[in-house]
């Protein structure tokens, strides 16, 4: 009995109706195109984009060299070294951030007992030349110096979410 409706399936051609029916009904529905660069679809609170390192508001990096987030990085792509001021306080000489590696889990951030390292909500950026792709920590300054606003926006809606 399934061979025959098989058959007759075949010769009236339904699986091309059904697809000819829903061709129609996409047709003439609302389309939904963004047109990128001149609007820009809604992000969720919890994306994770290009990563930040903070300032304290008195100036000083809030990074003191603990490595958690290099030792929490799934794809090893963060490189601490850090070296002991006169004071007695660790801070870091290097952060290097390799974004080939980094697969945006978030970790890092997570594991910061300071919020030094975060992720911002910027996705347009690009390389166009070979080792601009590693974060330097000067790089990775400029980044949370220039976005601080939104940074502690949304560090300020994340505590009032939870």
């Amino acid at each position: 009995m399934s061979m025959l409706k098989n058959i007759i399936r075949s010769f009236t051609l339904s699986e091309l109706l059904k697809g000819m029916r829903l061709t129609g009904r996409r047709l003439v529905s609302k389309k939904t195109t963004i047109r990128y660069p001149e609007e820009k679809t809604p992000q969720s609170p919890r994306f994770r984009g290009l990563h930040a390192l903070r300032r304290y508001p008195n100036g000083e990096e809030r990074c003191i060299g603990c490595k958690l987030c290099e030792a929490v990085c799934p794809a090893l792509a963060i490189t601490i070294d850090s070296e002991e001021r006169e004071d007695g306080s660790r801070r870091t000489t290097r952060f290097d951030i390799d974004l080939f590696k980094c697969v945006f889990c978030g970790f890092c951030e997570e594991a910061c007992p300071v919020d030094a390292v975060v992720e911002t909500r910027i996705f347009e950026y690009s390389f166009f030349e070979r080792g601009t792709h590693i974060m330097t920590k000067d790089m990775l300054l400029e980044v949370g110096r220039k976005n601080e606003d939104q940074i502690a926006a949304d560090r300020q809606a994340d505590v009032a979410y939870r």
